[in-house]
């Protein structure tokens, strides 16, 4: 089934959660809605009795979880990482609503690759760091008077709007290639501060902002992996003039 297909495509990614009832009602939410795939960053308290009680039948979706290291671990491979926050941050990529974001992750797994939703900590959220990876920001429209909303409510409802958005989808974009992953794009931007600071423009001492508006733009872009290597080949052609340089 196509829907299968599509909701298989997703990771649910939880950084740095501190309350394990939390992992359980996520992992609960995620089997409602027919997504399986929870990845844990660095989880204060897990595996634990709390987040199996919670969980509610769904232990095999806690049994399969991935814990990771770091954000970046728990990204790898995803064409599309969408992070979820209650406030607009300054620098940050155009942000969707809940809703129209889901549509947009529809049509990201449909034209290959993995995606991700990455909710922060119960207390603190996604950090600008980690927000930076990430190519969507989202926001849930909840009541601007009191905005607080559990973490696994949270992964409940958008999951629920991603089940609604692949069995119902609208028409997905064309495709000329495959989607660069998340990663991959990282790589590239150190590739770029690579060369920038070997050519003087860039200096690490005194960085500014261009390493976030240089991720910024790119994050506006979804980026195709030969796009990708075609920024990476120039830039390597700076770097290397000698080897590109045609013989007379």
């Amino acid at each position: 089934m196509a829907e299968a297909l599509s909701l298989n495509r997703f990771r649910v990614v939880l950084s740095r959660p501190g309350i394990p009832g939390n992992i359980g009602a996520a992992a609960r939410a995620l089997k409602t809605m027919g997504l399986s795939r929870l990845y844990l960053v660095n989880p204060k308290h897990f595996p634990h009795p709390e987040a199996e009680s919670r969980a509610s039948g769904a232990v095999d979706v806690l049994a399969n979880a991935t814990v990771c290291n770091s954000l970046e671990e728990a990204l790898t491979g995803v064409s599309m990482a969408a992070a979820f926050t209650a406030r607009r941050r300054e620098l940050s990529l155009p942000m969707q609503w809940a809703r129209e974001a889901a549509g947009t992750l529809c049509e990201a797994a449909n034209q290959g690759g993995d995606v991700a939703l990455v909710f922060g900590n119960e207390t603190y959220g996604l950090s600008n760091e980690e927000l930076a990876i990430c190519q969507l920001p989202v926001m849930i429209p909840a009541n601007p008077e009191y905005s607080s909303l559990n973490l696994g409510a949270a992964v409940q409802l958008m999951c629920y709007e991603l089940r609604m958005a692949a069995v119902a989808p609208g028409e997905a974009p064309a495709s000329f290639g495959e989607l660069a992953t998340v990663d991959e794009v990282e790589q590239m931007i150190g590739h770029f501060q690579q060369t920038m600071t070997a050519s003087g423009f860039f200096n690490p001492d005194n960085p500014k902002r261009l390493l976030p508006r240089l991720r910024r733009m790119f994050g506006r872009i979804r980026l195709e992996r030969d796009e990708v290597n075609i920024l990476r080949g120039m830039l390597n052609s700076f770097q290397f003039p000698e080897r590109f340089r045609k013989p007379d």
